[in-house]
């Protein structure tokens, strides 16, 4: 399949947190598609009685050798008997590169029927929420709520902290429980399958303080990617229009969403932009690329986006992606774009492309982005529904900036510290980081990221507070099961 991908970094970085550097992690996707003519060759379909465990690992391997951007990492003689799946054995075969911090679980194994549909329409199963967790605190938060999924339908949005989860009414265990027995794997747990049809009782306090228990049932749904609450609005900022958009993911069907959102902007006259991407952990690159184009408006045809540069015996795939213009492209004077470490691969492609041609104009706010300057490709086993999704090129800007492997806060002329309010919906000029992002479009002095600084869950000292956030030393760490279906992947911490 001639497919590449940026994936979900935040995942990644979620997963290490959560499970000790487990190989469950998303990873951060940048999914590029090679070039016509060049590139993945399909492997044949096998029969099925090939899709043993040790044959689906020998073919995992011989993508990897092939592919792999760091092949001088791999090891000789990895025995794949030693390992009890085709993911253990590529977390062994990438470990190298992993502690060179280049590879943090971003090389997998993956459905091809899941991952299609995901990326075709946001395709998933769940209740519909985003959760994040602080196990010191020992609290459990829903970060944003999807629309047409169950949870929003029964009340549970963003702010809502989860106090206890069940099966039933009767067997509730709390949160501070879960976190005692097994760590933020025993609260993922605890929530169940993502298949529709799974039940769970929650006990819930809401913004008041309110406490209730509410049973929802998982659903099939598909993730808008701009949410129709929230997701494109036009601000007065102190008398200058601002066009801000919030992207939860970059898949086929977001395209459609910022095409008609640039549109309205360019209507209006807006040439500063808030680009929310807190959540953002990446997908598909000629998203990222459509996103970059909006944003280049003022661009001509021999600019620069990006350059893909694949390992040397791979270089015939290299490509220079130049700016194309598209009918609703605006020209913007000022981006603040809304960040935090969950902000990843494709959302960091899009930033960087803009670097060369925004300059001192843009800002980073929030805090500092995940760092995957890499993508994957993928390679089809179709008779065993396996995808492998493999590190094969890095991305640069016009100007080479390239390897940020520790975020992009130190590639930008600006940046500002600013919390993730959960008191405040996403979209409110009030929320913490939005305020500081319209604050940086109109001038107002702010401090600088230094290291990662955002709103996190508070209360440390009392875990039953009804306090919500205060500033803390993290991001919030996205809550992610052991073994994450693509939209967990893709969209961090959904459930």
């Amino acid at each position: 399949m001639k497919f590449a991908r940026l994936t979900s970094a935040f995942a990644i970085a979620s997963l290490l947190a959560s499970c000790g550097g487990g190989s469950n992690a998303g990873g951060g996707s940048n999914i590029a598609v090679l070039p016509p003519g060049g590139g993945v060759t399909p492997a044949p379909t096998p029969a099925p009685s090939t899709c043993s465990l040790v044959s689906r690992q020998n073919w995992a391997k011989a993508q990897i050798d092939e592919w792999y951007l760091f092949p001088e990492t791999l090891p000789n003689n990895l025995n794949p008997g030693s390992f009890s799946s085709v993911q253990a054995y590529i977390d062994g075969l990438t470990a190298t590169a992993r502690g060179q911090g280049r590879d943090r679980f971003f090389t997998f194994v993956t459905s091809i029927a899941q991952e299609n549909a995901f990326l075709a329409s946001g395709a998933t199963a769940g209740f519909g929420i985003r959760l994040s967790y602080d196990e010191t605190a020992v609290r459990v938060f829903v970060m944003e709520a999807f629309e047409g999924a169950p949870a929003l339908a029964a009340g549970i949005d963003r702010g809502t902290e989860i106090l206890a989860i069940g099966n039933t009414a009767g067997n509730l265990q709390t949160v501070t429980s879960l976190f005692a027995s097994g760590g933020s794997s025993a609260v993922s747990n605890a929530l169940g399958p993502s298949t529709a049809g799974t039940s769970r009782v929650l006990r819930l306090r809401d913004l008041s303080g309110t406490e209730t228990d509410v049973t929802v049932t998982k659903a099939n749904f598909d993730i808008q990617p701009i949410s129709p609450r929230y997701g494109v609005r036009i601000i007065d900022n102190a008398g200058t229009k601002v066009g801000y958009v919030n992207l939860r993911t970059f898949i086929d069907s977001a395209e459609p969403q910022l095409r008609d959102a640039f549109a309205q902007f360019q209507s209006e006259g807006v040439s500063e932009l808030v680009i929310d991407l807190r959540y953002n952990g990446g997908g598909l690159v000629r998203t990222a690329e459509l996103f970059a184009d909006l944003l280049g408006g003022g661009q001509v045809a021999s600019d620069v986006q990006g350059f893909t540069r694949y390992r040397p015996s791979k270089s015939s795939n290299n490509q220079t992606r130049n700016f194309r213009q598209q009918s609703q492209s605006i020209t913007p004077t000022k981006i603040a774009f809304v960040t935090t470490e969950n902000s990843a691969s494709a959302s960091e492609l899009v930033i960087n492309a803009m670097i060369p041609y925004v300059g001192n104009g843009l800002a980073l706010i929030g805090g500092d982005t995940f760092g995957k300057p890499v993508g994957q490709i993928g390679l089809d086993r179709t008779a065993c529904d396996d995808r492998i999704r493999i590190v094969a090129f890095g991305t640069e800007n016009a100007d080479g900036n390239a390897d940020y492997f520790d975020g992009l806060a130190g590639s930008v002329a600006n940046s500002c510290e600013a919390p993730d309010d959960l008191t405040m919906a996403l979209g409110d000029p009030a929320e913490g980081s939005i305020a500081r992002a319209l604050g940086f479009l109109s001038g107002t002095a702010c401090t600088p990221i230094a290291g990662i600084q955002s709103a996190q869950i508070a209360g440390q000292a009392n875990p039953q507070s009804t306090s919500i956030l205060s500033p803390l030393e993290n991001d919030p760490e996205m809550l992610m099961p052991d073994q994450p279906t693509t939209a967990q992947r893709e969209v961090p911490g959904s459930f």
